[in-house]
């Protein structure tokens, strides 16, 4: 009878946590709420019960919130696409996941704005433990949308030249950093500013070899022969403009639309330079990627550089959950600093 009874309460054990909710779609600080939850402190065969220790909010996650994301939990969901967390304990059937892994989402819409997790061992991927916070928290989508858009698309070789808009982005900061190692030159065309000296120093410090504004690319003053891959966040008469400097056979591959304008091609070298315009989007490249090899060796190097230093720290802003509204809301309007809810 004791054994029974010692069995029943043992599986009716809870823990408590913290993490920040949305039932509808609106304005994130409006939308997010501070939920305190009860869930089960010891996993199903198949779960993994995590420990969260950091997540950024991206861009993605406050679309997402807006109802504008492609990905939409069902509601009421959890917020957050990225961050990092250690694993407390498995379930007898997980093989791929021990206790004290680190593990980042394996998938969009997992919702990492919480303290504690329960989740499928399929929906985890396990990192290297020994990478600091700042690169852990966003090692799923900026530098791996980077990465791959650098090595799917057109073979690149050292010395070739890749051109790219939204050049200050994180992606556009990876894309810099990840070229200079490889060994191939960069042209990163940015919005004139207040302090665009201030800028172009950071963005050469980072390895950038060219620096124009938007403005110096419409004009055609300056002329950067033989660019074979142009990366596209912007749209609009930037990717027009973009697009012009390719060299035959050259690949625009577009990843944003920060002007919320359509994509425009140059008639011109669409026929007589046979280039050619594609898509990425990292979320897809995840769903369809099944085989985990690749995505391991991806994640080594990346993590080889970051541990090496050649890959900087991203500069961060740490928020407490209950401090969700300021962050979310500094978020939406300035760009110059990643927020982070540190979670632990």
């Amino acid at each position: 009878m004791l054994k029974v009874l010692s069995l029943r309460s043992a599986l009716q054990r809870a823990a408590s946590t913290r993490q920040l909710v949305y039932e509808g779609y609106r304005n994130p600080p409006e939308a997010i709420q501070l939920k305190t939850v009860t869930i089960a402190d010891k996993p199903s065969a198949d779960q993994v019960l995590v420990q969260w220790i950091a997540a950024p909010i991206n861009p993605a996650d406050l679309n997402q919130i807006q109802g504008v994301y492609p990905v939409k939990p069902a509601l009421p969901a959890v917020g957050g696409n990225e961050g990092f967390g250690k694993v407390i304990s498995v379930g007898s059937n997980v093989s791929s996941i021990k206790v004290g892994d680190h593990v980042i989402p394996d998938r969009s819409g997992l919702g990492t704005w919480r303290e504690l997790g329960l989740h499928q061992e399929n929906d985890l991927f396990p990192i290297d433990n020994t990478l600091s916070m700042e690169y852990a928290a966003t090692f799923q989508v900026n530098p791996p949308t980077a990465y791959r858009m650098l090595k799917d698309f057109i073979d690149l070789k050292k010395g070739d030249t890749v051109a790219q808009n939204g050049a200050n982005s994180a992606v556009g900061k990876h894309v810099i950093q990840i070229c200079r190692i490889l060994g191939i030159k960069t042209v990163n065309v940015v919005r004139s500013r207040d302090n665009l000296e201030e800028l172009v120093k950071e963005l050469k410090d980072l390895g950038a070899d060219e620096v124009i504004t938007q403005e110096e690319l419409y004009s055609r003053k300056k002329k950067f022969p033989g660019v074979k891959l142009a990366l596209n966040c912007v749209g609009g008469r930037s990717s027009l403009f973009l697009a012009s400097l390719l060299d035959h056979g050259g690949c625009m591959v577009t990843y944003g639309g920060m002007s919320k304008q359509p994509v425009d091609c140059p008639t011109g070298p669409l026929i007589f330079k046979d280039i050619s315009l594609r898509g990425f989007w990292m979320s897809r490249w995840y769903d369809i990627q099944k085989s985990p090899e690749k995505r391991h060796e991806m994640y080594q190097e990346l993590a080889g550089w970051m541990k090496s230093g050649e890959i900087k720290k991203q500069e961060i802003v740490k928020n407490r959950l209950e401090d969700h509204a300021k962050a979310l809301d500094t978020a939406l309007s300035k760009f110059d600093k990643k927020q982070f809810f540190v979670l632990e």
